[in-house]
């Protein structure tokens, strides 16, 4: 059984699991017919009932059944203690086990590390895991190692306590030097791969400030309001300066990186355990420090 819970309500049930895990519509709609899904611990019956704020969804996943291997693989740990664990995640590497990414994930890793001592809240192939990064995105990501620190950590996010800024070079010049982005986000209707902006989508809210300029280019940190998928790549490609690189949202790829030019560079939240405030840091990596480099060798707006 896998389960996610509703961090801003309003949006249809198969809607929002839609946008929170990789499965289809219409495979949601299956579910419910089934009686596989649950909305705070009752089978729903309808894919277009509304879900609320702080609602537990948890649906039969066939892949729990299947076996999550332990492997190897490097990992860049900030912190680790008995509840959390934080990482500095490295590009190419997915967060979990999924179609098409069965193994060389981040969740491998962490069976490598630490067994069985991660969350087991959203099923077994998703153990640990609280929040995602996408698969390019790099920086900063918070491991929950047991289930009550995982359902600690959940309410942070729910709730909007936890912060977090990521880095960003786009392509262009943003008009201001800040400003906040709201525009709804959902499944992009011509590519199930991207997200887009629509008027039917969940709300999105996203703030930045810009760092430095240059005549092809910005540097400019970004602080996510909400958490949709995509997010601050959906909200700068509206903008009409996608992040440098970031090939599906039609960013440029002379700076020559393997991905999106987009880090999670800092994370604040409160310890699980003892209520702690504890804040994290992560430079840029290499090939974006390199980006970085050969702008700053170009002149300035």
């Amino acid at each position: 059984m896998t389960t996610v819970y509703c961090t801003e309500g309003g949006a249809r049930l198969d809607v929002f699991l839609a946008d929170e895990t990789e499965l289809t519509r219409s495979h949601i709609k299956r579910l419910i017919d089934t009686g596989k899904v649950f909305v705070g611990g009752e089978a729903a019956t309808k894919a277009g009932r509304t879900v609320k704020t702080g609602d537990e969804v948890a649906f039969d996943d066939i892949e729990e059944t299947e076996e999550v291997l332990k492997e190897d693989i490097p990992l860049d740990v900030l912190y680790e203690d008995d509840d959390v664990a934080v990482i500095n995640k490295q590009r190419g590497l997915v967060v979990h086990p999924g179609a098409g990414n069965r193994t060389g994930t981040l969740v491998n890793a962490l069976k490598f590390r630490y067994g069985d001592k991660l969350s087991s809240a959203y099923g077994a192939v998703r153990a640990g895991i609280v929040h995602r990064l996408d698969k390019d995105t790099t920086g900063l990501i918070v491991v929950a190692r047991n289930d009550f620190s995982h359902a600690e950590l959940s309410k942070q996010f729910a709730a909007r306590t936890v912060k977090k800024l990521y880095r960003a070079i786009v392509d262009g010049n943003f008009k201001d030097d800040s400003g906040t982005v709201e525009n709804n986000i959902g499944r992009d209707k011509h590519n199930r791969l991207k997200m887009a902006v629509v008027p039917d989508g969940r709300h999105a809210a996203t703030r930045y400030n810009v760092l430095e300029r240059y005549k092809g280019n910005c540097y400019a940190e970004f602080e996510l309001l909400t958490g949709r998928t995509h997010q601050i790549r959906v909200h700068c490609a509206y903008l009409g300066h996608p992040v440098s690189c970031d090939a599906l949202y039609g960013g440029s790829m002379r700076l020559g990186a393997g991905g999106q030019l987009l880090h999670s560079r800092s994370i604040t939240f409160c310890h699980p355990r003892d209520g702690r405030e504890m804040s994290f840091t992560a430079g840029e990596p290499k090939d974006f420090t390199a980006a970085l480099a050969a702008l700053r060798g170009t002149s300035a707006i």
